[in-house]
């Protein structure tokens, strides 16, 4: 652990480094206490069913299976999708499957992973086109093209249905099997109006997570067809087993469908008046049209000395490099916070130093 997440756990804290970092609410912790439970493993536990039953018909597949960690989702839709070792999986370059996964698909799957060069994270139809290889001996075979939504490096950025429906099209064409990485995929939702199932229904397979924006402290569902969801338990039995009466963690679950969807919006607007507050500092690159969900990223001359002289003002942002910085509001931030974090962002630019041309002094 960093300091930093040390940190977040005292009290008067400001915590952006993630919305990972939500804590449940007194109502969650009771629908956690009271939630009726039994094994899993055997179909007995009614509240995990009913939340993977809810869940898969909100993102318009057949079937659902509840496990851990939206990571532990793309690893067993990356193995589903390919085949005994070789393959190829296409993603964008900055996506969490190729940057934040510790090298799993290449571990558990054997797989070659190409980055897209996407715009903030959405790439295009031709540049799906132009990457699925001909079928050649000597290269490896093109089995699944992700898509993640929102894009977090691209600061949140909320791929459009058309977009998604444009390189899921060109996959199709080409036979190659197509996931969609939910961690972020209600905020999108909120951030669009568009439903869940005309992002993720017309994917193989997709998941959506729990333990950010929606405050629950655990779990992802990942869902798809009846056959294919069968096979995802075996690898979930193969790599790590069932949780037995996980009905305790898919209440919580079932506790932020019913009530912490809508709220995202209050993160969106949060964010926003984050980034519009920090574009007006000298010595921040940021442009406030480019956040469109809950994510803020932006620039500034010495990265890694703005994030310690902001935890020592009490506010946690995360440098992600020499200069770039992100933000991340949710349901433990709210809008009193961010104005005392732009306040902090004003005070750690001057102890750090900054100019207008973008030198540290």
């Amino acid at each position: 652990m960093t300091s930093a997440t040390h940190t977040a756990a005292a009290s008067n804290v400001v915590d952006l480094g993630s919305d990972t970092q939500t804590r449940p609410s007194k109502p969650m912790r009771e629908a956690i206490a009271n939630a009726v439970v039994g094994d899993e493993q055997s179909f007995s536990d009614p509240t995990t069913r009913a939340l993977e039953e809810r869940v898969a018909d909100l993102l318009g597949h057949e079937a659902g299976v509840f496990l851990p960690s939206g990571t532990m989702c793309n690893e067993i839709a990356v193995r589903l999708h390919t085949g005994t070792g070789g393959d190829e999986v296409l993603a964008d370059a900055s996506s969490h499957l190729i940057n934040a996964e510790a090298g799993g698909p290449a571990a558990l799957s054997g797989v070659v992973l190409t980055g897209l060069r996407g715009d903030r994270g959405v790439f295009s139809a031709a540049q799906v086109t132009s990457a699925i290889r001909r079928t050649s001996r000597y290269s490896p075979r093109t089995a699944l093209l992700c898509v993640e939504q929102t894009a977090n490096a691209g600061g949140g950025r909320v791929w459009t249905v058309d977009q998604i429906r444009s390189v899921v099209d060109v996959a199709k064409q080409h036979n190659v099997a197509t996931h969609l990485d939910g961690a972020r995929l209600l905020n999108a939702t909120v951030a669009s109006g568009s439903a869940p199932d005309q992002f993720a229904g017309i994917f193989d397979t997709a998941w959506l997570d729990f333990s950010k924006g929606l405050g629950a402290p655990v779990g992802a569902v990942l869902v798809g067809s009846r056959d294919m969801i069968d096979e995802a338990w075996r690898y979930k039995q193969m790599w790590g087993g069932a949780m037995r009466q996980s009905g305790i963690i898919a209440a919580a679950a079932l506790y932020a469908l019913d009530h912490n969807v809508d709220r995202l919006k209050d993160d969106h607007d949060n964010a926003r008046t984050l980034a519009e507050g920090l574009a007006q500092l000298d010595g921040v690159d940021l442009d406030p049209a480019h956040v469109e969900s809950n994510i803020v990223y932006f620039e500034v001359p010495d990265a890694p000395g703005f994030e310690r002289a902001l935890l020592d003002l009490g506010v946690i942002m995360n440098a992600k490099g020499p200069r770039r910085v992100r933000a991340v509001t949710h349901l433990d931030v709210s809008a009193a916070d961010i104005k005392r974090a732009i306040d902090a962002a004003a005070v750690a630019l001057e102890r750090t130093g900054r100019s207008e041309a973008g030198t540290v002094l």
